[in-house]
């Protein structure tokens, strides 16, 4: 059986290289226009078709019990005595899941075949559906996770490229990148608890690493495991990361049904799973899971009441579901989680790509009516309307600061560097009389001219040194020092003080917190 194991290997390849064809097949121009449509889709799904084959192939053997749950195909990274291994992961749960993703990579792409045909993007869509694909089948296979989170940046990636579908369209290219740096800012942590489990353990293969953790003192697991939270709670859209999930509604529909219906909204709770040996003896960090899912869940529940279009109340319950199997994990059911994974992906993948024949069929009818208790809240319908005005606070507290602090590094440039670099130079004749006097006395030729005899970068240097010490002899050496030095320094006083005035805003202690957090990374 060793050689099925090594071609599980082959699970997140085809579909990737279905992407790379496609991606050849645009750029040397054999697929363009309607009449190729058909063989993009064929080629597409048939890469996906096999590689699901091949996952259920694995799946059943692995519930035989004649497969090892785990192969090594070399070495990916090596560094000095370390080595981060090409590794794959082949029990129950990354199979089941790589299962589940080819199936419904199968489904959306039989459906975008239609849904999709003329579309001016046709063809990189189906680039970027197969790459998704295989960067998710990456995701649950990988054997360390280092090379789970190079399928979770892929994917990500991928994410932002069909949210940005319509690219033209500035609303659509805003929310793609809302959702990216949000994710983004969760990756912080996925590395921080990859570099603090490796310090603590010295392992990075998921066994070995899981291992090492579980014999950690309680606040060294709560303290990896609430850094593993972070990118699962941002990918799977918990509160308070909940908001960029309604904005990657701008996405066709088919991408919605595998993005955020059926596969990466679930890629968190994969994450989790993956780690429940580390999460039963971290009971701080499950705690804090089972309350962020629990308040997800009732974000969801409210503020899908008040939504009127379908593709926002498939979000919204999305987002309520997702929500409770974090809590069943942090309440340490880890069976009824991955259950409710599985079931609720086919579901709402099924409900996402179902969405366009029901909006037709409800043409012309009215919206389903408000709860009673809830129409009568005033402030409670403002709420759930306006979604707890979750973005803006998130917005006030995080981006703000961050933008406030750009916007003053963008004054001091103009304000100060520009003013330095574009100071008007004087001529190095004029330098000062003791340089006038080593001219005269060993005939070395100073002056702008011989300057310019020094061509590019030395020569700019030349001039710009000789413009400050010029600057610094005719203030501070010809003139007197005495006043230019009190003026100085009380200009240097001042400034301190407005310096001191400006830490003290929020803005500037989010820099620092920045600052610290990427330094002990």
């Amino acid at each position: 059986m060793a050689y099925l194991e090594k071609a599980a290997v082959l699970i997140p390849i085809l579909p990737a290289a279905a992407a790379a064809g496609i991606a050849a097949g645009i750029a040397l121009g054999r697929l363009e226009g309607e009449s190729c449509e058909r063989m993009s889709g064929r080629f597409v799904r048939s890469a996906l078709g096999a590689s699901g084959l091949l996952a259920l192939l694995l799946l059943v053997l692995e519930s035989a019990g004649t497969l090892d749950a785990r192969t090594v195909l070399g070495t990916w990274l090596a560094s000095a005595d370390y080595r981060v291994l090409l590794s794959l992961q082949l029990d129950r749960l990354s199979l089941g899941l790589s299962v589940l993703i080819a199936l419904m990579a199968d489904l959306v792409a039989r459906f975008s075949v239609n849904y999709l045909h003329r579309e001016r993007g046709f063809h990189r869509f189906f680039l970027v559906l197969s790459l998704f694909a295989g960067a998710m089948q990456l995701l649950v296979l990988a054997g360390n996770p280092v090379l789970t989170l190079f399928g979770w940046e892929l994917a990500g990636v991928c994410s932002y490229l069909l949210i940005a579908y319509a690219y033209d369209r500035p609303v659509a290219a805003g929310n793609a990148t809302r959702a990216f740096v949000t994710n983004r800012v969760g990756d912080i942590g996925f590395v921080l608890a990859i570099a603090l489990g490796f310090v603590w353990t010295g392992q990075i293969e998921w066994p070995k690493l899981l291992v090492g953790l579980a014999q950690l003192p309680p606040e060294k697991q709560n303290l990896v495991a609430a850094c593993f939270l972070v990118p699962a709670f941002a990918k799977s859209a918990q509160v308070p990361f909940s908001p960029w999930l309604s904005r990657a509604m701008e996405g066709p529909t088919p991408s919605s049904a595998i993005f955020y219906g059926a596969l990466m909204i679930h890629a968190g709770v994969y994450l989790v799973l993956r780690l429940e040996p580390l999460f039963v003896h971290a009971e701080v960090a499950s705690a804090l899971m089972a309350v962020a899912g629990l308040l997800t869940a009732l974000y969801g529940y409210f503020c899908g009441l008040s939504q009127t279009d379908v593709k926002s109340v498939l979000a919204f319950s999305t987002l309520a579901q997702v929500g409770l199997m974090f809590l069943a994990c942090g309440l340490g059911l880890w069976q009824l989680a991955a259950w409710h994974l599985f079931a609720h992906a086919v579901v709402r993948g099924y409900q996402f790509l179902a969405a366009p024949g029901l909006m037709h069929a409800l043409c012309g009818q009215p919206t389903r009516p408000l709860p009673a208790w809830l129409a009568n809240s005033r402030r409670g319908y403002a709420a759930s309307l306006n979604r707890f005005w979750l973005e803006a606070a998130v917005d006030r507290a995080c981006v703000l600061p961050v933008q406030s602090l750009a916007e003053d590094f963008d004054t001091f440039d103009r304000q100060v560097l520009d003013r330095l670099v574009d100071a008007p130079e004087p001529a190095v004749r004029g330098l000062a009389a003791l340089a006038n006097w080593e001219e005269r006395r060993f005939g070395v030729p100073l002056d702008a001219e011989a300057g310019q005899g020094i061509g590019g970068l030395p020569g700019w240097i030349v001039a710009r040194t000789a413009s400050g010490l010029h600057w610094f002899e005719d203030r501070l050496v010809l003139k007197g020092g005495g006043v230019d030095l009190w003026r100085a320094g009380r200009w240097f006083g001042h400034s301190l003080q407005r310096l001191e005035v400006l830490l003290a805003q929020p803005r500037y202690v989010c820099l620092v917190l920045l600052i610290s957090l990427f330094a002990i990374g």
